[in-house]
């Protein structure tokens, strides 16, 4: 899991990623008079309504014909650089290549030696790494074993065992073992929402992750209540033992969204929808 300065994860030693953070917004709707007239005008006649019915149905009818006739393609009256302007499929369209063979500890492996099985291994290697076994020693170790190159997980396991700290892990609420207190629940997931291949050489790749993230304490007394991230998380992938691993990773903030309207849900709701809601195999 990335270590981000709005949860107290800054300063942490052995880190070279950012981690969940963020500032808020809060949208503002414009006030207004229950009693207004939102229209504008004066109460009408029914016999005026029924006209002003008659003229809208009108347009609108001539500006569906309008739309249809703009959007025919394939005419003697379009140009062929138009024509090779056109949208083109989507990038996230599905393949219906199989995204892995296998799995190692719950972490999907064995992708395709192409893009697309880079960036499904990036998309699941960013699902592993902020999940809240990495908050455990054990299970760290395990992952970091499976997502990075050997060189790689060598060189990293000593400095995160430094940055998940004791006194880490106790700002977090947490125990030495990761675990949280009875009756609270600690919630760390990275949801992939879309990846984008910076560069693809055979042999070695470097895949964006663009993902949102839920990261915080759900529990009656909690003071880290479970938030929300944006975050870019870009991968450099080598192919090491006919399979995509990590040989070096970094983030960043954004793209993010406005926040919705929607009200926080209560600390059972979130305990209760993180023990349902299970999550994904990623595949581009």
């Amino acid at each position: 899991m990335s270590l981000g300065d709005d949860h107290g994860y800054g300063g942490e030693p052995g880190r070279t990623s950012d981690g969940f953070g963020g500032s808020g917004q809060t949208r503002t709707r414009l006030p207004g008079s229950a009693d207004a007239d939102i229209y504008g005008g004066a109460r009408r006649t029914g016999r005026s309504s029924s006209r002003s019915l008659i003229t809208v149905v009108g347009v609108v009818v001539l500006l569906i014909a309008a739309i249809a006739f703009a959007n025919q393609g394939g005419g003697a009256d379009t140009p062929p650089e138009a024509a090779d302007k056109a949208p083109k499929a989507q990038p996230t369209a599905p393949s219906g290549v199989r995204p892995v063979k296998g799995n190692a500890g719950g972490i999907p492996t064995g992708y395709a030696r192409d893009e697309q099985g880079a960036q499904s291994a990036a998309s699941n290697y960013a699902v592993a790494l902020g999940s809240v076994e990495m908050f455990k020693p054990n299970s760290r170790h395990q992952i970091m074993d499976t997502v990075y190159t050997p060189e790689a997980a060598a060189r990293l396991k000593g400095p995160q065992d430094v940055a998940y700290s004791r006194q880490f892990l106790e700002r977090l609420g947490l125990d030495a073992q990761g675990d949280p207190p009875q009756g609270h629940t600690f919630i760390s997931r990275t949801i992939p929402v879309g990846t984008k291949v910076e560069k693809f050489e055979g042999e070695s790749a470097r895949v964006a992750v663009w993902y949102t993230g839920l990261i915080g304490m759900s529990g009656p007394d909690s003071t880290d209540p479970v938030s929300t991230t944006w975050k870019t998380w870009i991968f450099d992938l080598r192919w090491t033992g006919n399979d995509w691993k990590v040989s070096a990773d970094t983030q960043h903030d954004g793209p993010a969204p406005l926040p919705g309207d929607i009200a926080a849900s209560s600390s059972d709701e979130i305990s209760k929808a993180v023990a349902e809601f299970g999550g994904f195999t990623y595949a581009r």
